[in-house]
This record gives structure tokens, sequence and C-alpha cells, in this order.
């Protein structure tokens, strides 16, 4: 004789997943429409005033990805360029530390944040 289970209900923690899964319950609640067991839930859950938002959480979530592609664009455009400005930053401090090599504070004319304090020695553990 065969056994039957409990059956698991698996839902996504994933918003997209989670939001496709709302959206083909609230069609299937629509479908049914005043027959729909889910009429019957307790107050605390109305899938009438619950379920029309689920298109705009949706469409908010399609912007979000949208931003998130548009950022690592971003991004990668801007770690194309930035090499060259760190390099070239980072040689005329050195150039600029040379030549004023007895008076470094200099390099704060040119933004330089000059820390002339001691380094500490780290202890041997």
């Amino acid at each position: 004789m065969a056994q039957t289970t409990k059956g698991r209900v698996v839902i996504s923690r994933n918003p997209e997943e989670a939001l496709k899964l709302a959206a083909a319950v609230y069609k299937k609640h629509l479908a049914d429409g005043p027959a729909s067991e889910l009429n019957n839930l307790d107050s605390a859950y109305n899938w009438n005033a619950t379920g029309p938002t689920i298109a705009t959480c949706l469409a908010f979530h399609d912007d979000a990805e949208s931003f998130k592609s548009k950022m690592e664009e971003a991004y990668r455009n801007r770690d194309a360029l930035l090499a060259p400005i760190d390099d070239i930053v980072r040689g005329s401090s050195a150039y600029l530390k040379g030549k004023y090599s007895k008076n470094p504070k200099k390099l704060g004319d040119w933004g330089y944040p000059v820390d002339d304090t001691p380094k500490v020695k780290k202890k041997k553990a």
C-alpha cells in the first residue's frame, strides 16, 4: 500500500520568484472569483487588498534590477579610467615628496593629506 506524505510547499526566499508565485496565486484567486478558497482566510490576509500591489512590487523589482546592471556598467567604466588617474596621482606625489623632502607638508598645497606623526612600531606577540 502506498504511503501518502504531508507534502512540502517550497516558497522561495528569492524576491523575484516569490513575486511570481504571488502573481500566480492571485491570478487563480481572481479566476475563481467569489468562490475562491482564499476568501476564507483570516482577516489579516486579504488577497483583494494585497493582490493589486503585486504588479507594482514586481515593477519596482524590475527597476531595481535595471539599476543594478546600470550600476555595474558604471563601475566598469569608472574602473577603466581610474588606473591611469591613480598612477598620475601617485607619481606626482612621489615627485613632489622628492622635491620637498625637507618639508613634506608642502604637498598639502596640492591637496595631499600629510601625516607627519611617527609610525607606531608593531609589538610582537
